[in-house]
This record gives structure tokens, C-alpha cells and sequence, in this order.
């Protein structure tokens, strides 16, 4: 077992080092020592609040947090990849609604600037928003749109929560105190502790932790070098870049469509519109996101490939008889269960009844599908 681990750790010690000769890729030698990453003379501050580092207790919780943050090395090169992405679009909101700068770093870390990002709370998206607050403050969240992993909406729905937090305490680092832990149990500690003073505030861990690791972030994002962080910009990720178009939909209608509508893949409509769940778009007004130079001749495509698609259901449906169920049709079909259920939006836990009307997609078409138009 000695020697297994021994062999290992001489392979692990080759691959980093061929690693880090790789352009753009530092050493770990080549990295500041942790002790000098600490040295923070310049004044700090959080939304032109200031951060009194003459505190020893105020400089120890900065410390460690910064300590923390920049030996996540992995987790920090891709915050700092994905800034380029989705920074720009939370500044210009920002500025639009004068709101401080500083307020940015509160996505970074709280969702690493993911829109899937989630939470054991239930908490999603680039803002980390819980359901019941998301609704609150306009977002749209149900099971076919989630708008908390929208940079767009969920951008918006926080500056209104923040703004609404600011008009509370009148200060922007106790409003991200409760957007953290909840303005109601906040606004008790100021009252029980006799102090507004975050810095001096027992709070729930968690909360005592946060604006620390806010400003940590905001010191890294400052001066990336200083902390051993040398990512060529010829490796940042591409700011979002795309055509947005409205489209009615009068019933369910496969992504796929508009995929194809919009000369592109499935994938990509996902990625730049991940508040879309599932395969389809209910029926409705939706806007969207398309890649760049789409929207010249979208909505005529849209128009002819959403006709063909409805011309095409219609020779594709089966009526579900006495003893039919989802497994057994999918076999007799040749067809797999998950493609059956995604076609007619099924939960497989769901029974089905006889005169049920199922889209079905087999590799040769049977005499068991009705041709009759479904109701």
C-alpha cells in the first residue's frame, strides 16, 4: 500500500508540474505567501462604509476569510472567468438604479455566478433566492419557469430587495446582513443587543461570516495578481452575447422548435434561457434569449416549423385502451419510457386511463396509432 502511494504521489507531482509550464498556469511556488496576502494596509470599506481593521477581532474575521477564499484557488479562477460573463449585465443594473457598485460581489458569493446554483434550503440561482421571496419580489417561478436563474430577473428582483432592506436599516452592509439571514430576525438582534453596528452584532454564524467574505471578494476582484490569480484574458469567458425576441405560444411548444427556429441547438437556447424548465415553453407570451444575428427571419421559421410539428402530432397519437400503461407502451413502440414522458409531459408516477391521448414517435409508425386529430 506504501509503495501504491509513493507511485502516486510521484505521478501527482509530474502532472502539476507539466501542468503549471502550461501558459497562463502559475506554480504553486510561484504563489504569494498566504502571510504576505494578509498585509492589508489600505483602508476597506463595503459600499463606502468603512471596515474599522483597527478592530483586532474585526481584522481576525477578515483574515480568515480571506484566508479561506484564496486558497480555493479552483473556485476563484472561475469566479473571476465568469466575471467577464455576467458582471457586466449586474453593473449596468446597478448603475441604472444607483445602486453602489459593491452590491456585485453579493452574487459572486453567493452563487459563484451559476444560475443552476441551489442551496439545501431551497435557495436558486445567481442571487440565491428562495421561492417564497423570489414571488415576493416579482419573479416568476413555477414548474415550467424558474426566473431565479435569470441574471436578467433575478437582478432586478434583488436591487428591489436590497433597495427595500437600505430603507430599513440605512445602511448597506446591515442590508446585506438581511439579505442574508431575514430582515424580521435581523431588525430583533439590533433591538435585543442595543447596537446597529454590524461589526459589534452577535448574528448567526453564518450571517457574522458574510460581509467578510463580501469584501474578500471584492479585494481579490481588485487586484487578482496581488493573491496569485494570473488569468490571460484570452481565457475569460465570452460576455453574453445574443438576440431577444418575443414569441406567443398557444399551446405546449417543443424547445426544439425554436432551436431550429433560431438556427441553433437545443443546448444553446437552454444556456442562455436556464430559467426554461424542461422541453417546453407553456402556452403564453415568453421572451428569449437567441444567439446573435437569430432573429433575422426567426419568427417566419418559427411559424412554418411549429406548422409542421402540429401537422406532424396529429399522425402520431395513440389512444391508451383498458390494461395500457406507460411501460408497456413504450416497449410495444420501441420507444424509450423517458422519451415517451417528455413528449406528453408525463410524470411517470402518474396513471394513465383509456381514451388517454399519448404522442408517440416510433421508429416505424403502426397500425396502432389513431390518425384522427386529438382533441
Amino acid at each position: 500500500m506504501r509503495k501504491f502511494f509513493t507511485v502516486f504521489l510521484i505521478i501527482f507531482c509530474i502532472a502539476a508540474i507539466s501542468r503549471a509550464q502550461e501558459p497562463g498556469i502559475q506554480p504553486p511556488s510561484s504563489w504569494p505567501a498566504l502571510t504576505a496576502s494578509l498585509k492589508i494596509t489600505e483602508p476597506l470599506d463595503f459600499c463606502g462604509e468603512p471596515t474599522d481593521l483597527g478592530s483586532r477581532e474585526v481584522r481576525e474575521r477578515l483574515e480568515k476569510e480571506l484566508l479561506l477564499t484564496i486558497w480555493d484557488r479552483p473556485q476563484v479562477i472561475l469566479w473571476i472567468k465568469r466575471s467577464t460573463r455576467y458582471l457586466p449585465v449586474i453593473e449596468q443594473m446597478l448603475k441604472e438604479n444607483q445602486m453602489p457598485d459593491d452590491i456585485k460581489y453579493i452574487a459572486i458569493i453567493e452563487s459563484a455566478l451559476r444560475p443552476h446554483a441551489g442551496s439545501r434550503k431551497g435557495a436558486i440561482g445567481f442571487w440565491q433566492f428562495l421561492k417564497s421571496t423570489g414571488e415576493k419580489y416579482g419573479l416568476k417561478i413555477n414548474a415550467e419557469i424558474d426566473e431565479r436563474r435569470n441574471i436578467f430577473a433575478s437582478t432586478r428582483a434583488a436591487i428591489h430587495y436590497l433597495k427595500e432592506l437600505y430603507q430599513i436599516f440605512g445602511s448597506w452592509t446591515l442590508a446585506a446582513a438581511a439579505y442574508n439571514m431575514g430582515e424580521l430576525g435581523l431588525e430583533s438582534e439590533i433591538v435585543s443587543q442595543k447596537t446597529n453596528d454590524y461589526y459589534q452584532l452577535y448574528l448567526p454564524l453564518e450571517t457574522q461570516r458574510y460581509v467578510f467574505r463580501i469584501i474578500s471578494a471584492k479585494l481579490i476582484f481588485k487586484d487578482p495578481e496581488r493573491f496569485g490569480y494570473r488569468v490571460p484574458e484570452t481565457d475569460l469567458y465570452p460576455p453574453l452575447q445574443f438576440d431577444r425576441t418575443h414569441i406567443e405560444c398557444f399551446q405546449d411548444t417543443p424547445i426544439h422548435i425554436i432551436a431550429q427556429a433560431a438556427n441553433t441547438h437545443f443546448k444553446v437556447i437552454k444556456d442562455l434561457n436556464p430559467e426554461i424548465r424542461g422541453h417546453f415553453l407553456g402556452a403564453g407570451m415568453h421572451s428569449l434569449l437567441i444567439p446573435k444575428g437569430a432573429a433575422n427571419g426567426f419568427h417566419a421559421r418559427f411559424k412554418q416549423l411549429l406548422k409542421g410539428w402540429l401537422a406532424e402530432n396529429l399522425e402520431r397519437v395513440y389512444i391508451v385502451k383498458e390494461g395500457d400503461n406507460l411501460t408497456a407502451i413504450a416497449e410495444r413502440f420501441d420507444v424509450p419510457l423517458p422519451a415517451l414522458l417528455i413528449w406528453n409531459r408525463l410524470d411517470e408516477d402518474r396513471p394513465i386511463y383509456p381514451g388517454d391521448r399519448l404522442v408517440i414517435y416510433p421508429h416505424k409508425v403502426g397500425s396502432d396509432l389513431d390518425s384522427s386529430p386529438a382533441d
